[in-house]
């Protein structure tokens, strides 16, 4: 059964209200005048009779003033009904096409914010949706397009090679050659599909964690000595254990992913270091353990850390001007760092360059039964 729509349920209130409003008023009138009349016509009149016709009189006079008060009510309460509706509906009918006009994919649809603060709240707010996904969306088809653009290098040399050893134009010591280029452009593309399958299982509820006592020290000391055969990788310890309940693996891969980006973007002969310390009074409260990754590159603009952590961001907009790869890198560091139950800031290093700094609290989420998995 079709519900009543928003016009007729104010037209009806409205009409409902005024005519009530209408017969009290004419009863309220009409008994007045009937009293009033009654008691002058009582005291002049002797005979029983005249009583009679006073009476009936004044039931007409009632009859006829209700009728008219209801006649008026019933007047004002269409017209201050309809009134009131197409104010209140005309808004809300744009906005209800707007949103459709949405829905079929349509982001420069934008509603005139007019009619009662409330109403004209929903128009602000459906503009800024409006404006949040198309904004969204563009991000989205930039980081694809960069991601496009990342398989495509590898696959080109990695189908080369392969048709050249095919076809048998490279032969015995450039077979093998080719067969190292392979190889390793083929690690690449292992490399970012992972890394996009992990971006994507990121916000996934069966998104595994192994919880385990670590000891943060020991796991950057580790991290450290498989980069410093790429680079100049300095290593500030604690001097104490720091242990914190966490997934090492993941914990790795977020050293990891930031020793990379650090490496990368800092000249050949300038240290990248890698800290860990406890927490300071400027720490987020509840911190366990405070991890560091600062680099000599050329650091990051207030702006560009802003953006920092949205995939293919930093990568779109310094693909030509710095060695940078496809932008997922930073973005899943921030998504398992949160994972987690930290937190990543990004500033500038005495170094140089940036500065990345992972708190870390005292335990994951999930572990409060300490069983260690979630």
């Amino acid at each position: 059964m079709r519900s009543t729509s928003l016009t007729a349920r104010i037209t009806l209130v409205c009409v409902g209200v005024a005519i009530v409003t209408a017969v009290l008023a004419g009863l309220a009138g009409a008994r007045f005048a009937v009293a009033e009349r009654r008691a002058e016509d009582v005291a002049t009149s002797t005979a029983s009779r005249q009583s009679d016709r006073i009476e009936r009189r004044a039931g007409l006079r009632v009859t006829r003033a209700v009728l008219v008060s209801v006649a008026v009510g019933l007047g004002v309460g269409v017209l201050a009904g309809g009134s009131a509706a197409r104010v209140l509906t005309r808004p809300l009918r744009r906005t209800a096409d707007a949103a459709r006009a949405m829905g079929t994919g349509r982001r420069d649809v934008r509603v005139p914010v007019e009619g009662p603060p409330e109403i004209a709240e929903v128009a602000v707010s459906l503009n800024a949706l409006a404006e949040a996904l198309a904004a969204s969306e563009g991000r989205q088809r930039r980081f694809l397009l960069s991601v496009s653009h990342e398989l495509r290098n590898p696959l080109t040399a990695v189908r080369g090679f392969a048709e050249s050893v095919a076809d048998g134009v490279v032969t015995g010591d450039d077979a093998r050659a080719a067969g190292s280029v392979i190889l390793a452009e083929s690690g690449r593309l292992e490399h970012l599909v992972r890394d996009l399958l992990d971006l994507a299982r990121l916000g996934a509820d069966d998104f595994r964690l192994d919880l385990a006592t670590v000891d943060a020290a020991a796991l950057l000391d580790e991290a450290a000595r498989v980069w410093s055969g790429r680079a100049q990788v300095d290593v500030e310890r604690p001097g104490v254990p720091l242990p914190v309940r966490t997934d090492a693996l993941r914990l790795r891969q977020v050293l990891d992913g930031l020793t990379d980006n650090a490496v990368r973007m800092t000249p050949a002969g300038r240290p990248v270091v890698v800290a860990a310390r406890p927490p300071g009074p400027s720490d987020p409260a509840g911190t366990r353990v405070v991890l560091e990754v600062r680099d000599a590159g050329p650091g990051l603009s207030a702006q560009d850390r802003a953006v920092a952590f949205e995939p293919g961001a930093l990568g779109a907009r310094y693909r030509d001007e710095r060695p940078v790869g496809v932008g997922i890198g930073l973005s899943l560091v921030h998504g398992l760092v949160s994972r987690l139950g930290g937190s990543i800031t990004v500033g500038e290093a005495a170094e140089g360059g940036a500065r990345f700094t992972v708190a870390l609290p005292d335990a994951a989420p999930g572990d409060a039964d300490g069983t260690g998995r979630h």
